[in-house]
Parts: structure tokens; C-alpha cells; sequence
């Protein structure tokens, strides 16, 4: 159980990540990087507003997801329904989502980012703002990002019985890289541009080595708990 517990833990953090460098979200990230890096001649409060936005984030995250799993796994019919065909639901699922991040399969799906106006208000509450755009920028679902929070992170904490945990992982990798920006840029702000770079061109080889992970674990599961191949 434990062991499995941890690989449910490593999976959401690697999926906040895979979420964070994916093209809708890195562009709200790069918004908030220009936001963090005003401050250039104060290291530390960029390290500050860093760590503000990547709690912003991770407490969205935490918050929706936990709502979602503990209102799932707190109705009796359908936690019992849940328990019972969740390993059934799970292998079709991770497929769908695995195609869909090969860009097998599309769906027009998204959400509003804030405008230039209302993250320049953001500017002038100083770190506070970076954790209040850090909120709202979680909450901008383009159709990858909701793939991998509504396809592949509820299911799996629903399946860990974790509304906590798990989210809370999820947040903290999707808010990573920034952070991870935010000490670039307070030590050395011309390693930045370069990491950017890499970053995207990292990006799309995780979403393919994930797609096809995410695809070979959900037919493994298919042919475990619907069809009895290896039973």
C-alpha cells in the first residue's frame, strides 16, 4: 500500500510539472515570471513572490481537488461504485488521456486568463499579488491542462482515497518551474532565456514519453480488470 501510495505521490507531482511546461500553462507562467522578475535588484523578494505564486497555485489546486475526491468518496452509493469499478474506469480513462496528449484526440476546452489590466493591479500588492495571480492562473484550464487535472489526477486520488496529498503534489509541480525561474532569476538573470528554451523544447518530448506511458498502463489495466487477460 505504501509503495503504491508512492507512486500515486510521484505520478501527481510529475503531472503538475507536465502540466506546467505545456503550452497554455507555460504562457500563463511566463506572464508570471515577467511578474516576479520586476523586482530584479531584490533577489529575495523575488524569491519571495516566487514561492507566493507557486502556493497560490498549489492551494487552487488542493482546494478543487479536495472538494472534488472527498464529495466523491463521501456519497455512499458512489463511493461504493467507485471502489468497485475504479480500476475498470481507470484503464480506459488513462488511454483517452494518453491519445489525447499524443494529439490522437482534441476537444475544444478552456477558460479565461486574466487580462493585462488585472495582473498589472497584481503588480502593486507586491508578493501577496504573486500568490493571488499564482490563484487565478490555476484556474485558466486550456484543454491539456484539463486533461491531466480532470483525466488523470482526480481518478488517480480518488483511487488513493487522497484529497489532500495528491492535489497538493500536483499544485506544488505545477508550480515548480516558476519557483525554480524565481532562483534563476535571483542568482543569475541571464541563465533565464536559455532555460526557457530548453523548457520548451523538454515539453514536448515529456507529453509524448507520457502520452505512451499513460497509453500502455491503461491497456495493461483494461486487460487486468475488464477483460481478466493476466488474472
Amino acid at each position: 500500500m505504501t509503495d503504491s501510495f508512492a507512486l500515486g505521490a510521484a505520478s501527481a507531482l510529475w503531472l503538475g510539472i507536465l502540466t506546467s511546461i505545456s503550452p497554455c500553462p507555460l504562457a500563463t507562467n511566463i506572464a508570471a515570471i515577467s511578474y516576479i522578475g520586476k523586482d530584479l535588484g531584490a533577489p529575495r523578494l523575488v524569491l519571495a513572490t516566487g514561492v507566493a505564486y507557486t502556493f497560490g497555485r498549489m492551494l487552487t489546486y488542493l482546494i478543487l481537488a479536495a472538494l472534488l475526491v472527498a464529495s466523491m468518496l463521501s456519497i455512499p452509493h458512489l463511493a461504493q461504485f467507485l471502489q468497485a469499478y475504479m480500476n475498470k474506469l481507470l484503464g480506459p480513462i488513462l488511454i483517452v488521456v494518453g491519445m489525447f496528449l499524443l494529439n490522437l484526440l482534441e476537444f475544444n476546452f478552456s477558460t479565461t486568463a486574466p487580462g493585462a489590466t488585472l495582473e498589472a493591479k497584481f503588480q502593486s500588492w507586491g508578493v501577496w499579488g504573486g500568490g493571488l495571480l499564482g490563484m487565478l492562473f490555476a484556474l485558466s484550464f486550456c484543454p491539456v491542462s484539463a486533461a491531466l487535472f480532470f483525466g488523470s489526477l482526480i481518478p488517480l486520488a480518488v483511487k488513493s482515497q487522497s484529497s489532500v496529498v495528491l492535489p497538493a503534489l500536483y499544485g506544488v509541480g505545477t508550480g515548480l518551474p516558476v519557483l525554480v525561474f524565481a532562483i534563476l532569476i535571483a542568482i543569475a538573470a541571464r541563465s533565464v532565456e536559455q532555460a526557457f528554451e530548453r523548457l520548451t523544447k523538454l515539453e514536448k518530448w515529456a507529453r509524448i514519453a507520457t502520452g505512451i506511458v499513460l497509453i500502455g498502463v491503461g491497456i495493461y489495466l483494461s486487460l487486468v480488470h475488464i477483460f481478466d487477460v493476466f488474472s
